[in-house]
């Protein structure tokens, strides 16, 4: 990415936080009946302000680190065993564009003008709570709503499948819950939309059977917690703490399985995490083949029946599909990333921020492939979400 010259008309950035607050509207629609949507959203979210690209200088790094992970992944599909047949299973070229459109929608929060953004975060609030509304009903319901929905269309769906359909919006809402808590705060919202997005959360996980989006709300909360009360210090252990969790994630399961402890794990837990933990155990036997420069993009899909698609676990794939050169990577973009939050005042936007990556990266542990579009999407709408209201100052109460 190339800096690209500042948008300075008054019409530009209004019409930035007019992208946004579209972005944001049709978010909490998509994270309950489609999230594979989110990935032409931010697309096109990206292409609308295409114009407004730079790299702010305490960016360069994490910009830097974007770059290099792109391009080894590009020079990887020389040696990787998967071969696209069309241009939707063309991972590498697709990540050429996702790298320079989601962050053309990430500055457009940056670039918006005050009034634009404060909307567009009014929007964020809101339909984060509407969203957390209809997953506390469908949890009550056993997804009935979107049953009933696909049945009127014409398109009916088993109740089991339903209700794994709509879980999915659990993890869109668990996502976004931090930046919209704030951003709620902040534009006057009060506390409405918060306490609706935690009872979204807590039925997609208690009643939709999705308990990942809990487990993320938790750690979430400890994220923002500690870098709120420890502005300086906390951002900077929480971005080593990921670092070393993307660099040391293979020698965690070879040591571990060493010791026999991932054995006792793997045979007491249920189905469900038995077989995530048996596509670790493979994922870490073939990353030893080559450690330095992995089996290349994509190479995951080729490893059936010991991994399916993926291996449920982002720092395991990536050391799988890239090796080393791939891990350093990922590390340094996640490690500078939280280390830019340290300030020596506190701020709720940058806790919001922290929680946000926390979220994520509990749902690329366990959860999701590295490459999902959707998922690269919804984490690029999050970020701009993040950036939107770390520049968004609270409203001051209007004299009555």
């Amino acid at each position: 990415m190339t800096h690209a010259v500042a948008v300075t008309p008054r019409e530009g950035v209004v019409w930035f936080g007019w992208v946004l607050a579209g972005v944001f509207a049709l978010s909490p629609l998509l994270g309950w009946l489609s999230p594979l949507g989110f990935a032409p959203l931010a697309a096109l979210g990206g292409l609308l302000t295409i114009r407004g690209v730079r790299v702010e200088d305490d960016q360069r790094p994490v910009a830097l680190a974007i770059l290099v992970l792109v391009t080894w992944a590009l020079a990887s599909v020389l040696w990787s065993p998967f071969k696209p047949d069309s241009i939707e299973s063309a991972t590498a070229a697709k990540l050429i564009a996702q790298a320079i459109l989601y962050w053309a929608l990430f500055r457009a929060a940056a670039a918006a003008s005050a009034e634009a953004r404060t909307m567009a975060l009014r929007v964020l609030a809101w339909g984060m709570g509407a969203l957390g509304l209809i997953l506390a009903l469908e949890a009550a319901t056993g997804a009935g709503i979107y049953q009933a929905l696909r049945a009127a269309i014409g398109d009916p769906i088993r109740p089991d499948l339903a209700v794994r359909n709509v879980a999915q919006g659990g993890f869109v809402l668990a996502v976004l819950t931090p930046a919209a808590a704030v951003a709620s705060k902040r534009t006057g919202c009060g506390v409405w939309p918060i306490l609706l997005m935690a009872a979204g959360i807590a039925g997609a996980s208690l009643s939709l059977a999705a308990d990942a989006p809990i487990l993320a709300l938790v750690v979430s909360v400890l994220f923002g917690l500690a870098v709120y009360r420890w502005p300086v210090v906390a951002p900077r252990v929480l971005g080593g703490m990921a670092a070393t969790l993307f660099l040391a994630a293979p020698g965690v399961v070879w040591l571990t399985r060493k010791l026999g402890w991932f054995q006792e794990l793997e045979a007491s837990v249920s189905l469900s995490w038995s077989q995530r933990m048996g596509y670790w155990r493979h994922a870490a036997d073939w990353i030893g083949d080559h450690p330095l420069r992995g089996w290349g993009l994509d190479a995951s899909r080729e490893f059936a029946p010991g991994i399916i698609l993926h291996p449920h676990n982002g720092a395991l794939q990536i050391w799988l599909e890239l090796g080393l050169i791939g891990a350093v990577s990922v590390a340094v973009f996640w490690g500078v990333l939280f280390a830019n939050l340290s300030r020596p005042e506190r701020d709720a936007g940058r806790a919001a921020a922290a929680a946000t990556a926390g979220a994520y990266l509990v749902f690329s542990a366990v959860s999701f492939g590295v490459w999902q579009e959707w998922w690269l999407a919804l984490g690029a709408v999050a970020a701009t979400a993040c950036m939107a209201v770390q520049h968004q100052a609270t409203l001051e109460k209007r004299p009555a």
